[in-house]
Order: C-alpha cells, then structure tokens, then sequence
C-alpha cells in the first residue's frame, strides 16, 4: 500500500523540524515547504523565512532524507496580514496577526499547495490536537498547557480539519526539545522569538509611525465624565484594560476602558468601570 503524502510547514524551527522528523519515523512520505513572506528590511525581520532560518530547515531536510522546496506568499502575506495588522489598529482594535496568518496564508494557501502536490496532509509545529467523534473533527488544546496553540486554530473548519495532522500536540515543549536532541537535529536549542515576524526591531510602535502616522496621533484622555485628564500618544498604543504606563497622576488607580478612533479619545476609568454585561462578537466559528 502506498504511504499517505504530507507536507510539512517548515520554518527552520525545532518545533516543525520535530514534527517533520516524527512523520517519517511512523512512516509518511514527506515533502518539506517553507514559506517565503513579506517583512521589513532589516537583520532582525523575516525570522520565520530568513536566509537562516532556509539554511536550518535545509539541514534538517538532508538529515532527514527529505525534499525541501519553497514557496512565495509575500504579496498576500502583505495584503491578509500586515495591511490588517495596521487597519485594527488604525480603527482602535488590538489585532492578532498570527491568527490572520494562519487563516488566510497557513491553512488556505499553503494547504491548497499541499493537495496540489498529491498529499493527503499539511502538518505544522503546533501545539494542538485533532480528534474525530462520529465523523466529525474536534480542536483539542496540546497537552502542554503553557504551549497550546488552539485559540490560534479558531477559524479551522471541517473541511480543514481533515486534512491537517500536528505531530506535537501530545507533548511538551521540553519534550520536543529532547527529541529534536536525541535525532540530532542541528535546531534543537534555536531560541523561539515572541516578536512578529515581520518587525525589524520588534517595535510595533515604531512601524505603525512609519506606515500609518494617520493613525498615531495625540489626542486626550478622559474619564466616563469626560473630563480631559491628559493627553495619549496616539490610540494604537493602548488597548482595553491597560493601567502601566497612562501617564496620568490619579488618587486611584485608572485602566483603559475605550478607544475612539473617531474622535482620538482614550477613555479610561476605575476597575470597577471595567466590568462589562455584554460583548459583541464577530467571526464566531463552531468547528463541529
């Protein structure tokens, strides 16, 4: 009988190079695919997909006896991720651009590659689980509670589902380090970086000056009453419930409880201000 295909999201890490390594231990024909995506110039940006981070999956690929090819997602990386990324901002919500990445490039694009190369899967480094119950797929958090990536894989549909597989769900990150160790894996003690991939420096602040100085303006601060308590920096840099670093001297303390963009007001008030009987919203997805 012939092997299930799969392709794996490789990004030089040792959380996708572990994951690589499992599949062909339990005996998957395995294509390894980086993705090449949009960042800023600079040496720290492109982490993900930096000439480095190519030459480490490379490696791991010729350890492996896999192929490794890449493929070129940085116009729509640009246009799903980065250009939402300063839009949320710029209408006073906080995005989450991994979340987008994963959506639109990750498990659209890249699985849609996967099935045109004949494979029955796409795997990827998370720390999450699949179940099927009565012919239905289930999003299971990853046994590693300070790891698990399930709130990232939100929006994964049915159709998804079925055709994704995440070797490292049911194990730890010092697990997966140990192995990684163990196969002798040239990217086991690789540093994970928590900044956004496609940042030079990490400053988000600085990038959303540079690309939408529209949105980054001083405006005031004021309480439910609207009394003007001080001035902000520009609204991208607060988000609902923040207390450091307001700037304000107040008898108690004071947290962000509002952001409008319409009219460059950060509002802000006591916790007991904060609580809130409802919510709106959006994007809900029931996976099953």
């Amino acid at each position: 009988m012939a092997k299930k295909r799969v392709v794996v999201a490789m990004s030089g890490g040792v959380d996708s190079s572990t994951a690589a390594a499992l599949l062909v231990e339990r005996g998957y024909e395995v294509i390894g695919v980086m993705m090449r995506l949009w960042a800023e110039e600079g040496p720290g940006a492109n982490r993900c997909c930096s000439d480095e981070a190519l030459e480490g999956a490379r490696r791991v690929a010729q350890i492996l006896g896999i192929p490794l090819h890449t493929v070129d997602y940085e116009r729509e990386f640009k246009a799903h991720v980065v250009d939402y990324f300063i839009r949320e901002y710029a209408h006073g919500r906080t995005p989450n651009p991994c979340l987008a990445c994963n959506r639109y490039i990750k498990f659209d694009l890249l699985l849609r590659h996967a099935l045109s190369l004949g494979a029955d899967y796409l795997a990827t480094g998370h720390y999450v689980r699949v179940r099927r119950t009565d012919g239905e797929y289930q999003l299971l958090k990853g046994v590693d509670p300070d790891k698990d990536q399930s709130y990232f894989l939100y929006m994964l549909g049915q159709k998804e589902l079925a055709h994704l597989l995440f070797p490292l769900g049911d194990y730890t990150k010092a697990q997966v380090r140990a192995m990684a160790r163990e196969r002798g894996l040239p990217v086991a003690e690789r540093p994970e970086s928590q900044d956004l991939c496609f940042l030079a420096d990490g400053d988000y602040r600085r990038f959303l000056k540079e690309h939408a100085p529209e949105a980054v303006r001083p405006g005031p601060i004021v309480d439910t009453s609207g009394r003007v308590l001080g001035r902000h920096k520009g609204l991208p840099f607060y988000t609902v419930g923040q207390r450091e670093g307001l700037g304000i001297a107040a008898p108690q303390a004071l947290y962000v409880l509002r952001l409008d963009p319409d009219h460059n007001v950060l509002v802000v008030g006591t916790a007991d201000e904060l609580g809130r009987r409802e919510l709106v919203a959006g994007e809900v997805n029931f996976i099953s």
